[in-house]
């Protein structure tokens, strides 16, 4: 499923957690259908032995993305809360990468992540700089959701100066608005990602 060409490269995993799936506290449509396609991405990339990185949202309680404090949406993915773990079909093969643990700061990127260490605490070191130190020039980003944290990803990943491929079969978009995804992987484009099926 990876053809050499992607040696150097590491797959990031996007907030695939259970309050973004059917059934959690701000799910995206057709959420878990996902799930498949981005597994064999996992095994493809663990058998090749090559990074993974997950994101995860990790907000504690009153977070500014909050309706309660004037933000956009319902409260989600609450620090060791059931909604904030990883979606319990995923295959988790990697590293974990949590983001938007400031109560005061909003945090869309897994760019603006830190590495979480095999103990639980989160450690100083980014995704970029993680990257950078596992030798990879190019991303395969997949997750949730296509109009936000995927598309926010991908693009701070072109300006940290990574190849980037978006597989929109392993993406599935909020479209708060319809078209919102379908828009976001046109601007994905635009930027210099590859939007395709990243095995074809």
């Amino acid at each position: 499923m990876m053809p050499q060409t992607w040696d150097d490269a590491a797959l990031i995993v996007v907030d695939l957690q259970n309050d973004f799936c059917p059934g959690g506290a701000l799910a995206v449509p057709d959420g878990d259908a996902i799930v498949p396609r981005v597994n064999q991405w996992v095994e493809t990339f663990a058998q090749k032995g090559r990074p993974i990185a997950y994101t995860q949202d990790w907000h504690p309680p009153g977070h500014i993305s909050f309706r309660e404090r004037g933000g956009p949406w319902p409260p989600h993915c609450v620090q060791g809360t059931p909604g904030a773990q990883l979606h319990p079909a995923l295959l988790v093969r990697g590293t974990l990468f949590r983001k938007a643990f400031d109560p005061d700061r909003d945090a869309y990127s897994g760019f603006e992540s830190v590495r979480v260490e095999p103990d639980g605490r989160l450690s100083n070191e980014g995704l970029a700089a993680w990257l950078r130190r596992m030798g990879v020039r190019r991303l395969l980003v997949v997750g949730l959701a296509t109009d936000y944290c995927v598309r926010a990803t991908a693009l701070d990943g072109l300006k940290a100066g990574f190849a980037v491929t978006v597989d929109p079969a392993a993406c599935r978009a909020v479209d708060v608005e319809p078209g919102d995804g379908e828009r976001a992987l046109a601007e994905l484009s635009r930027a210099g990602a590859t939007v395709a099926p990243a095995d074809a």
